[in-house]
């Protein structure tokens, strides 16, 4: 099942824009050097080795840009990929190929990327109980596509923006004059709007776990910075009455350990903003 941020409208959106910015008014270079009626094939072809993402994301591309775009698919999204593999064939106009490859592999490339680190980073959690979560830390305008490639690596997705969840993170916590400050001020908030909106609350040390825990109202406790020492001893205080995230410079060499703890999930940053991409290319045949 397909996260709720991804419906048609959403991604025909996201396509719109990153067509109109690199199209403008028109795609010269392929208009001025190729035959109007000319029709043609390309295959796209693998470069490196990981998880691919994007193959559905393409389809969409193509038929936006020509809806006689003919797409033959011989991997699809979630599957190993390894150098040499050809991933889809498309065929048709060869002006509309020319005009969706950049933003069909811009997007797969990055996608993969994730994909990749995504489904490694899980791997070292595997049997903990731990799920492995994205963050916000995304690519303005491409944040969509982003956490699409974490589900597709077998990651989860935390909110997806500001609207959808409420975080109160040390900022909010400071802002507010404390812990139960924040928390009932937003419980205030919510029944005033009519909102329901689950409550997570960032603690940074075991005493503010205790306030978070004694204030309540909450859905999870975000365990920040903390030593694995500390997760646990916190995960004892909570008790099951809520879900529990550990977040914050968690790296390839310690979640194991800190999944280990008994913390329910794990957020990495690093899985959208320190990714390399895969290399990926688009070529007439």
């Amino acid at each position: 099942m397909k996260p709720t941020y991804l419906t048609k409208k959403s991604i025909n959106e996201f396509i719109s824009l990153a067509l109109a910015e690199d199209i403008g008014d028109g795609d010269h270079s392929s208009l001025a050097s190729i035959p109007t009626d000319a029709q043609n094939q390309a295959r796209l072809l693998v470069k490196g080795e990981g998880i691919l993402a994007g193959v559905e994301l393409a389809g969409y591309i193509f038929k936006a840009v020509d809806p006689e775009l003919q797409l033959d698919v011989k991997l699809r999204d979630g599957d190993s990929m390894k150098y040499g593999d050809v991933a889809f064939t498309v065929k048709g106009k060869a002006q509309s190929i020319l005009t969706a490859e950049r933003l069909v592999l811009n997007c797969m490339q990055r996608m993969s990327g994730i994909a990749t680190y995504t489904n490694y980073m899980a791997s070292l959690i595997k049997g903990t109980g731990a799920k492995l979560l994205d963050t916000r830390k995304t690519t303005p305008n491409f944040r969509i596509m982003e956490k699409w490639a974490v589900v597709i690596g077998g990651g989860h997705n935390h909110r997806f923006g500001l609207y959808d969840m409420v975080m109160l993170k040390d900022n909010h916590v400071d802002y507010a004059g404390g812990i139960k400050e924040a928390i009932t001020a937003t419980q205030r908030y919510l029944k005033v709007k009519g909102k329901d909106l689950k409550i997570e609350v960032e603690t940074r040390n075991l005493d503010e776990v205790r306030q978070a825990v004694e204030t309540g109202g909450i859905h999870r406790i975000m365990l920040d910075n903390m030593t694995p020492d500390a997760m646990r001893e916190a995960v004892t205080i909570i008790g099951g009455k809520y879900e529990v995230e550990a977040s914050g410079g968690i790296t390839e060499e310690t979640i194991r350990a800190v999944a280990e703890c008994g913390v329910d999930y794990i957020s990495v940053g690093a899985l959208t903003h320190s990714i390399k991409s895969i290399d990926l290319s688009l070529k007439a045949y």
